[in-house]
This record gives C-alpha cells, structure tokens and sequence, in this order.
C-alpha cells in the first residue's frame, strides 16, 4: 500500500462548507461531537483515508467484518452551514505520520472547497468538574471576537504545551494554506470519556455555524458516565484508611 491511500466513496455538493475534525484525543471529547453531529443529522460518507501512519490494524464491525483502519470524511447538509466532517479511531504514530495526514486531511477538504476549519478536542484539568468551559485557539483574530461572543475562553499559555496531534496541525499547516481554522478544547478530567464536555463544546459549534442538534443521547451518555465516577469514587473511600474523629483522638494518651 502506498503511504497515503484517499479513496472516493462518493461525491456531494456542500454550500460554503466547514471542516470540522473530530478524532480520538483527551477525553474522546472531539470524536464524541462529531459523531454525535453525524448520528443526529442526515449525512453521506464521500472519503476515506487510509495510511501506513496509522496503527497495523483492521476494525472489526458488529457483524464481525474486519476493515482495514481509516480515517472518514462525512458530507453534512445542515439549515446553516454546510460540514466536512472527519473522524476515525485512530490518530498517526509518528510525527511524520502526524504532519502528512494533516495535510492529507486539508487536500480533502480543498477538494470540498472548505475554506474554514473546525478542530474538536479536549483539554485536561487532572480533576473531575461541575462546570465545563471551552477553550479556544484560533488563526485570525476576527474568528477569535467570533467565539469569544459565544462563550469561548481564550486563555494565554493554555493549553500548556501547545495543541498537539491534527486538532493543533490543521491549525498551524491551515493556517499557511490560508485557511482559517480554530480549535474549540472542553474541559475535561481526562480520565474517562466526557459526554458532558463533547456537548459543551458542541453547543458552542452549533451556535457559531448555525445549525442544530439534539443532545438526548449525549445527556444519557453523561448520565451513565456520572454513574461510573461515583462507582469509582465509592469505592476509593472504601480502600481509604479510617481516619479518627475528633471525638475519637479525646481517648487517646
């Protein structure tokens, strides 16, 4: 197999089209969205991408039929603007593998006439929260007002370390093709996957590109999710040692 291997699926016509990039990373935050985007509204699967960068594995379905991994572009038609939307299970190995995917993933969407793209991720905190805020990183300074009217938060150094993978590539090789592009990163523990923080940062997506989605799904998901937090944090307590009362230290010496 070659290096880079794009297969047409099938073809569509998209108006002023968006990409938005929803792989696996911290919290699956990214991928939840964009999957979420395509289980709610109607779309047609028009590429695939498959790469010797990605993992030496195929996917197993349902049905027991095995696929060779890829990454998939999803025509969207939406009552705003019309999406590109990229998923998959896996992200490149190397960093090499990382710069020519990015730019494998951006000759797509210049095929689809993206002028604009969207990365989807998640942004650590190390513990788990109430509250999820959506950061952002962007390549123009209008885009940047544009968020921020919807909620994001653009905070200096943060993410510490950078934006890693594609969602930080399509930005940075994005940006010298002259494409706009923005990262939208939920908050997140970034230990167990996030629906509630997929959804916050989904929200945030809908409302810049004008186009709507249900998020029942999501919000059972999160459900479930709370219910395994408190499983794992009920039994922390029970491996806790017992720690003495004040009433109980009175008795001793």
């Amino acid at each position: 197999m070659d290096e880079l291997d794009i297969e047409a699926v099938a073809e569509a016509e998209l108006d002023d089209p968006v990409l938005v990039e929803g792989l696996p990373g911290v919290g699956h935050v990214g991928k939840l969205a964009a999957e979420h985007v395509l289980e709610e509204l109607d779309s047609t699967l028009v590429r695939r991408v498959y790469s010797e960068h990605f993992p030496p594995q195929v996917e197993v379905g349902d049905d027991g039929v095995a696929e060779l991994t890829s990454a998939e572009f999803h025509a969207v038609e939406t009552e705003g603007r019309d999406l590109l939307v990229l998923t998959g299970d896996n992200q490149a190995q190397s960093n090499e593998g990382h710069y020519r995917l990015t730019d494998a993933f951006l000759d797509v969407a210049e095929d689809f006439d993206v002028a604009e793209v969207y990365a989807l991720g998640g942004v650590p905190t190390g513990e788990l929260i109430e509250e999820y805020d959506v950061l952002g990183a962007a390549t123009d300074e209008s885009l940047v007002e544009a968020l921020e009217g919807h909620g994001v938060e653009f905070r200096e150094d943060e993410p510490a370390g950078g934006i890693v993978g594609v969602s930080g590539l399509l930005l940075g090789l994005g940006e010298r093709r002259g494409v706009d592009a923005a990262c939208l990163m939920g908050e997140t523990s970034g230990y167990l996957v996030d629906p509630k923080s997929a959804q916050a940062v989904l929200e945030i997506l809908q409302d810049q590109l004008e186009f709507e989605v249900d998020f029942a799904d999501l919000e059972d998901r999160a459900e479930e999710m709370e219910e395994v937090i408190g499983k794992i944090q009920e039994m922390e307590q029970q491996q806790q040692p017992n720690v003495p009362s004040d009433d109980d230290l009175r008795y001793i010496g």
